[in-house]
């Protein structure tokens, strides 16, 4: 898979982004930067995107810029050579999509039917736009159409929200949604940048789902393991489950370690909607995984622990379900 692709898979979300000024557009950049998603699509539905493209293109180089509404190759060129990164259009148009092949950059058409997956497939693409997503079937069309076309990945958008956005990314042939309630272009005119970081930064804590799943209590042996879950037993009332290396108390929120595991004090567990999403993420603030503690189903990375500890604790993600 390309490259800014597989980085629109980590981000999760891509903002689509209709913007009337240049002069917002470093504003917006830096707003979605701290948002936590610094990516953005330029839709063509105004006159300034050719120009707010190249703003953010050399201005924000960190920033991974792309074009929407992309509906020429006219069109396509001019966002190329203002610096986009991959090319997004609202419906299936072959002459865009081998123009941006031939360019080597990105494409994903529009589709909402196995007739245009079909037509998209047979120019080579394995990643699209599924749009308008709410009003072709939502995700429950995308859960129809994965068996018969594994491996094709969507990108939906359109009526694409806070509300149902976990909906979409839960579905394996999902790659990432598209959605602008967070850059809305009101907030833009009305140079809410604040209003647009908080809201980016609430679409990503939704899109990452973090729950505090368990702590886990480091104790010197076996003995002392059953004693301490004997304690939480008899003054809480949890009822108490031995494991081969442990012990569980309560609905299996506290884990009594039979002996020295990770962290100075113990471990504690989060749950997340997606742990290599999660990961990413966290890559992003300089937070890894420790090498050798992933595990995968299905070939789907579920847990891993991080080269992080907080007050004495290790820290490590699971996958939620």
């Amino acid at each position: 898979m390309d490259e800014i692709l597989k980085n629109i898979e980590g981000y999760g979300i891509v903002p689509v982004v209709r913007i009337e000024k240049v002069a917002d557009a470093i504003p917006l950049g830096k707003a979605l930067l701290a948002g936590g998603l610094p990516l953005a699509e330029i839709t063509f539905r105004t006159s300034a995107a050719e120009e707010v493209i190249r703003t953010l293109a050399e201005g924000m180089p960190e920033l991974i810029v792309g074009a929407g509404t992309v509906l020429t190759t006219e069109q396509a060129a001019k966002a190329i050579r203002a610096g986009a990164r991959f090319i997004v259009s609202p419906g299936f148009n072959p002459k865009i999509v081998s123009f941006c092949r031939e360019q080597g950059i990105p494409v994903t058409p529009g589709v909402n039917s196995p007739t245009q997956i079909e037509a998209a497939m047979e120019c080579g693409l394995r990643v699209m736009k599924f749009f308008p997503a709410e009003e072709s079937g939502g995700a429950a069309f995308l859960k129809a159409v994965a068996a018969p076309y594994e491996g094709i990945r969507f990108i939906p958008t359109g009526g694409i929200n806070a509300a149902n956005l976990v909906s979409y990314l839960s579905l394996k042939n999902v790659l990432a949604c598209g959605g602008s309630w967070m850059v809305k272009g009101e907030l833009i005119s009305a140079g809410k940048f604040e209003e647009i970081t908080a809201l980016t930064k609430e679409a990503v804590r939704i899109l990452l789902g973090f729950e505090l799943s368990h702590v886990g209590l480091n104790e010197e042996n076996g003995e002392n393991a059953g004693k301490s879950a004997e304690l939480f037993s008899r003054l809480f009332h949890f009822p108490v489950v031995e494991g081969q290396g442990s012990f569980f108390a309560g609905k299996r929120e506290i884990e009594i370690m039979k002996g020295p595991g990770r962290g100075e004090k113990g471990h504690l567990a989060f749950a997340t909607n997606d742990v290599g999403r999660a990961l990413f993420h966290l890559e992003r603030q300089g937070v890894r995984p420790i090498a050798g503690t992933e595990e995968f189903k299905d070939g789907k990375k579920i847990l891993a622990y991080l080269d992080r500890e907080i007050a004495g604790f290790a820290v490590h993600l699971r996958q939620k379900g």
